[in-house]
């Protein structure tokens, strides 16, 4: 069986993202082994500095690297990656599968993103959309598109 992993920086605090991201990983059951794994989140003051910002990402950074997995196919979640539509997501998950990946990791970044090291480690840069979303919604989103990936291929009615 699949397993996809969601490598995160930061804990959900509102207990709505809790909520959603709860109701996929529930529904994601039926068709992958699912983990989550989050690093601890750099504290920032109200305005910090370009510098502060830079240091942040790349801590940050350095501890999703640490957690990163040598094994399977590891995507970044970036503005500047490929956008791809639902059926084509399902698609490369698809092939991925066919060649040999057990394993997906999926990385959300913090406030200010992913450190250019965590990209550069990745198999694949994805940006979700050209607009920019708080990391806590990115999760939902992401995990809702897995959960709708799996029903794209695996014919179910929940895609439309």
């Amino acid at each position: 069986m699949l397993t996809v992993q969601l490598l995160c920086v930061g804990k959900l605090k509102e207990r709505y993202w809790t909520d959603a991201c709860a109701e996929y990983e529930k529904r994601l059951g039926s068709f992958c082994k699912f983990q989550l794994v989050e690093v601890a989140e750099e504290r920032l003051p109200d305005n910090p500095s370009a510098s502060q910002i830079a240091a942040t990402v790349e801590a940050e950074g350095r501890r999703l690297l640490g957690k990163m997995p040598k094994d399977g196919k590891r995507i970044a979640l970036c503005i500047e990656g490929q956008t791809v539509d639902s059926p084509a997501l399902a698609a490369q998950m698809q092939r991925w599968a066919v060649e040999g990946a057990s394993r997906l990791v999926l990385i959300i970044g913090g406030s200010y993103g992913l450190s250019q090291a965590v990209k550069d480690a990745a198999d694949w840069r994805l940006s979700m959309s050209p607009m920019t979303f708080p990391h806590q919604l990115a999760r939902v989103m992401v995990l809702e598109q897995i959960y709708r990936a799996f029903q794209i291929s695996g014919g179910g009615k929940y895609h439309k």
